[in-house]
């Protein structure tokens, strides 16, 4: 070690401790498991580009495995032939750590690995907000030209979106990991899908019911994933078998721990400086019982005495914490997207189950069972309309609606969802008669086997599982071209799990 750090032994140990490839020369399984979610294996290559030096900052909620994509990272680069006295890991919320400048201890590593320009040190800071003005180092590194490649990441995600609005302007790049989707769930439990991803989602739909790839006999696995949720330590933990209520309880107990109450008692508290996070607590309960609903605050605010603008302000807290999310009512002017009457979804469903501490009721509940799949739908193309940079909304007018509005420039679409045996599809018809461009592109997603692509007059229906694999393979590859480049799937080519 170096003589930037302090010579007593806590100290070293510490870094050591944090730093283990650079005794033994790879990453411990412990640390760094074979499974990967899909940030891991392309999050080393934007690294190891000479022409960008941008920060790389992962945001999501509580659970969701941004420290272990960080060490599957450092894994991969000494894969590359990167040195491992390159790689520093610095957990910033630990008490010695805490006690030294985030520059200083930068200085250090540069010292220590000899880096330069064209042979950087690569600094994982976990934990990133608990240094004092992590943001104004970030961008003093980038603007002077350290010779850093930086990848942050912190369970406070609201204080990065918070304190870091101007200091991350062409610095840093956020990259958001979300609950593992469907398709990440199938790869766990070794299931093999099939989907020919196209260049679009729209295209891999028509290419999926061209060759009738419904992808059946999915049904117990989606019930796990639904109750379960979306979190890797509760699902390499879900197991064959007949016990399932005990897995519903433990994804309760675990998510209201760590997702629910850490976030609001510290993460929100910390980024905004709410005096009284029950309040939060109390919201996100009532929000819970009106999931997939019209969100309406002179309704809500009166049961938590707070005013209807400061409530606005509290669910937009929450949408920062990465706890819930809020789809505006479409319309074709961005000018005119109606701002009030936005409709309510929870990152993950069973976070809604651990706020409100269902216990085991979602199993046997038809209709509550039917919210939580709209809103599983829901949170599939978020997080494949973040990847690809398109607008996700609702639409409702009077007595008419449609769930989901995926507003892509050149193949919108519009889905219905459903796990009733019917439904009417008025909206879905009232829709495409209003909005032209998406004529000949509405469907119902339902749990029924059937598969047809829209005509102009008459809509589509998408089998429910084969919309999960479409969209969550779709986001894989939307993932890759946006930062893998050349490493990004070609239409056509067949993915297997």
């Amino acid at each position: 070690m170096s003589k930037w750090i302090p010579k007593t032994s806590d100290y070293r140990s510490v870094m050591e401790g944090q730093n283990p490839w650079q005794q033994i020369g790879s990453v411990p399984l412990e640390l760094a498991p074979r499974s990967h979610r899909p940030l891991a294996d392309e999050l080393w290559k934007v690294l190891l580009d000479k022409k960008s030096r941008r920060h790389q900052i992962i945001l999501g909620p509580r659970r969701v495995g941004k420290t272990t994509v960080m060490y599957q990272t450092v894994g991969r680069l000494i894969e590359q032939k990167v040195s491992p006295d390159r790689l520093w890991w610095l957990r910033l919320d630990h008490p010695l750590l805490m006690d030294i400048s985030l520059g200083d201890l930068a200085k250090g590593i540069i010292e220590a690995s000899q880096a330069t320009t064209s042979r950087p040190a690569y600094v994982f800071l976990d934990e990133l907000t608990y240094a004092t003005k992590w943001d104004l180092w970030l961008k003093t590194f980038f603007d002077e030209k350290w010779p850093l490649r930086i990848v942050g990441t912190s369970s406070a995600t609201a204080a990065i979106r918070q304190r870091g609005t101007e200091s991350g302007v062409g610095r840093w790049e956020e990259q958001f990991l979300a609950p593992y989707l469907f398709t990440e769930f199938l790869a766990l439990q070794n299931r093999t899908v099939e989907c020919e991803v196209q260049q679009n989602l729209w295209k891999t739909i028509a290419r999926m019911a061209a060759h009738d790839q419904t992808n059946g006999g999915l049904f117990p696995l989606r019930r796990k994933y639904v109750l379960t949720g979306g979190f890797p330590e509760l699902l390499l933990d879900v197991k064959p078998g007949p016990d399932e209520a005990s897995a519903v309880l433990k994804s309760q107990r675990v998510l209201r721990s760590d997702a629910i109450e850490k976030a609001i008692y510290k993460d929100i508290p910390q980024a905004f400086a709410i005096r009284d996070p029950s309040k939060l607590e109390r919201l996100l309960y009532i929000l819970a019982g009106q999931i997939t609903g019209v969100l309406s605050p002179n309704t809500v605010a009166p049961e938590i005495q707070l005013a209807p603008q400061t409530l606005e302000s509290y669910v937009a807290f929450l949408e920062r914490a990465f706890m819930v999310f809020t789809l505006n009512n479409y319309s074709p002017s961005e000018d005119s997207v109606q701002r009030r009457g936005k409709r309510l979804y929870f990152v993950d469903g069973a976070v809604r189950n651990a706020a409100l501490l269902r216990g085991i009721a979602p199993m046997s509940d038809t209709a509550e069972m039917g919210l939580l799949v709209e809103n599983m739908v829901a949170s599939h193309l978020r997080a494949l309309a973040y990847q690809q940079g398109v607008r996700l909304y609702h639409w409702r007018h009077k007595t008419r609606e449609v769930d989901l509005v995926f507003d892509h420039p050149d193949e919108p679409m519009a889905f219905e969802i459903t796990v009733a045996k019917s439904h009417h599809v008025r909206g879905l018809d009232e829709f495409q008669s209003r909005f032209p461009r998406f004529r000949g592109r509405c469907f119902l997603v339902s749990s029924a086997p059937e598969f047809r692509m829209p005509t102009k007059d008459v809509h589509g229906a998408i089998p429910l599982d084969a919309m999960l694999v479409a969209v969550g393979l779709q986001e894989e590859k939307a993932l890759s071209d946006r930062i893998g480049g050349s490493a990004a799937t070609p239409d056509g080519q067949l993915l297997l799990f």
